[in-house]
């Protein structure tokens, strides 16, 4: 018998070649990371919160300074607005002066006294409606009725040239004379010392 028959006829096995790749079964524990490697870790990790911490830190000071920015717009908003509410007030209550003229029923401008209430009714005349009647020839004569006009122009004896025969709202209203007819401010008329009327003027 020889020695092939005595191994069966099988041939002889191969020997494990180095380097080979064994693969690991479910019962291989994995290896422990190295001390490098878990600083390394630790380092990733405390860099990310800090990027996370930073992004945080500077969204709200994004938020804060849109909110001091809104209420800084509110608050010149408020300003401009009590500003212009303050001047619209005093251009308002400020009355502007205007030149007061006595014409006859013609339009003719005529001397001041006949538009002076305390001259017509020392005179035998009366006020009606915004005009002054005075007796022509004394009592009992024929009456003359005279106005003011606001704001017109004209010596006497000529017609009147402008104005209005409505006495405005919020105005100092003063003859050439220095009378003064009516008071300004707020729209409120007064009647002036000598007895003129604040109204007067209405056709």
């Amino acid at each position: 018998m020889t020695q092939d028959d005595n191994r069966g006829g099988q041939p002889p096995q191969e020997p494990p070649k180095r380097g080979s790749m064994r693969f690991q079964d479910e019962t291989t524990q994995a290896r422990q990371p190295s001390l490098a490697e878990q600083r390394a870790r630790q380092q990733a990790l405390a860099e990310q919160e800090r990027q996370e911490a930073l992004a945080a830190e500077a969204a709200r000071a994004v938020e804060k300074k849109s909110s001091t920015k809104k209420k800084i717009l509110i608050g010149t908003g408020v300003t401009v607005g009590l500003v212009g509410l303050v001047a619209t007030f005093y251009t308002v209550a400020k009355p502007e002066n205007v030149t007061a003229v006595c014409t006859t029923k013609d339009e003719i401008v005529d001397n001041d006294q006949n538009c002076d209430e305390n001259y017509v009714r020392s005179h035998g005349g009366h006020v009606s409606g915004g005009f002054f009647f005075i007796p022509i020839g004394g009592f009992g004569g024929p009456m003359q009725s005279y106005r003011y006009n606001y704001g017109g122009s004209g010596a006497i004896g000529q017609r009147v040239s402008g104005g209005s025969y409505t006495a405005p709202s919020n105005a100092n209203v003063s003859t050439k004379s220095g009378k003064t007819v009516q008071r300004g401010g707020f729209g409120i008329s007064g009647k002036s010392g000598s007895g003129g009327s604040g109204k007067s003027g209405g056709s």
